[in-house]
Formats: C-alpha cells, sequence, structure tokens
C-alpha cells in the first residue's frame, strides 16, 4: 500500500488516458459513420470504465469495487449483444426494403415493354437458379477431379 500511495502519479497519468480514450470513443460513438462503429465505440466505453473501477478498487484498497465491475462487465456484456441485434434487424430490413424496390422497378420496366412484370420476375428467378446450379456444378467437377487425382496418385 506504501508504494502505491508513494508512485501515486502513475495511477493519476493512467486515470488521464482512460480519459482521453474514453473522450475518443464518445466521439466516434456520436459521429461514427456506420452502426457497427458506434456499437464497438459503445462496447469499447464499457471495456475503458471496468478497467477505471478496477484500478480504483487497487487505489483505494476497496474490494467491493472489484463487485461492481463484475455486475458492470455482465451488463455492458449484454448491451452489446442487444445492440448488436438490433443492427442485424435494421440491417436485414434494409436489405429486403432495397429487394422490394428493385422488384418494383422491374415490374415497372417489365409493363413499359409491354409484358407483365411477373413474366420478368420468373426469368429472373430462373437466371439465378441457373447461376446457382453453374457454381454447384464448377464445385462438384472440381472437387470430383481432386477425388480422381487422388486415387490415381495413390495407385
Amino acid at each position: 500500500m506504501r508504494i502505491i500511495m508513494e508512485h501515486s502519479w502513475i495511477f493519476i497519468s493512467i486515470f488521464i488516458f482512460l480519459a482521453i480514450l474514453l473522450l475518443f470513443c464518445l466521439i466516434r460513438a456520436i459521429k461514427g459513420p456506420t452502426i457497427a462503429d458506434r456499437v464497438v465505440a459503445v462496447n469499447m466505453m464499457g471495456t475503458i470504465v471496468m478497467v477505471v473501477i478496477a484500478m480504483l478498487a487497487v487505489y483505494m484498497g476497496e474490494g467491493y469495487l472489484l463487485d461492481i465491475c463484475l455486475i458492470y462487465a455482465m451488463i455492458s456484456f449484454l448491451a452489446v449483444v442487444v445492440l448488436t441485434k438490433i443492427y442485424s434487424g435494421v440491417y436485414l430490413e434494409k436489405l429486403a426494403k432495397k429487394k422490394r424496390q428493385q422488384q418494383k422497378a422491374v415490374q415497372a420496366e417489365s409493363i413499359r415493354e409491354g409484358s407483365t412484370g411477373k413474366n420478368r420476375i420468373k426469368e429472373m428467378k430462373t437466371e439465378e437458379t441457373r447461376l446457382k446450379d453453374a457454381g454447384t456444378e464448377e464445385v462438384t467437377n472440381k472437387y470430383t477431379k481432386r477425388n480422381e487425382q487422388e486415387r490415381s496418385d495413390t495407385l
């Protein structure tokens, strides 16, 4: 304990450094260009706060602060999980909206061309299926060739 009090300037400088890092994380959480940046910044802020609480526990010699640190860690983890779940839901919703807009655009284009939008959508789906089948066939051919080569090598 005597060593801690003699070298308290180390703790103070570390606290100042962590406060600056916390400020940078706060700026990124507010300004962040994407939601993923904001989630990571909030997670980092939680981690920095846990480190500050743990250092205060050592500096002050109070054990109950470590219990608070553990509880804060659990709450921070749950908050990040919830934010990630919300973010993934928003992302999937944006993708679905974009797909609906593309389908509406295809239908409008098909109506202008004289054919029905349903036929154009069917054509797009058959094209997607054909491309998927071609990709599957390519992978199957690759593995078949590799297996044949392995068999010939073992003989």
